[in-house]
């Protein structure tokens, strides 16, 4: 029963204070007030409205709104990590595009020539050198 009690204090995050009973020298959890008062669903709904702070109208507050609130916006965060990935590679391929135009080169035929050159220059540095040093591509 002690091993099941300190499992679910921890997935609270909250330290029991164990104290040794004397008579069966054995570790009792002892309960404090802050324990008493919440019980474990509770607690899942406090920690649920905590990632709810800042939302408008009853998604900060009610537990039912709140709850679809955030599972919405972990799906969008899941999303929108992806998208920043796909924007950043967009933007790396504009700025390497017009480094090697000056030049009467295109795209689409520089990053072959570098694969058979063996460069191993990743786009994003690729994009720096031709922002910061123009010079690089003649």
């Amino acid at each position: 029963m002690i091993m099941s009690l300190r499992f679910a204090f921890s997935r609270l995050s909250i330290q029991p204070v164990v104290q040794q009973n004397m008579l069966s020298n054995t570790l009792v959890p002892k309960i404090t007030s802050n324990m008493m008062t919440r019980s474990m669903a509770s607690q899942k709904h406090k920690n649920l409205l905590r990632y709810a702070k800042g939302y408008r109208g009853r998604s900060k507050n009610c537990f039912r709104i709140a709850i679809r609130r955030v599972q919405k916006a972990w799906q969008y965060a899941y999303r929108d990590r992806r998208q920043q990935r796909r924007e950043w590679r967009k933007l790396w391929i504009v700025r390497i595009q017009a480094g090697v135009r000056q030049y009467q080169w295109n795209y689409s035929r520089f990053m072959p020539a570098l694969q058979q050159s063996h460069v191993q220059l990743n786009r994003k540095v690729l994009a720096d050198l031709s922002a910061n040093e123009p010079f690089a591509f003649k």
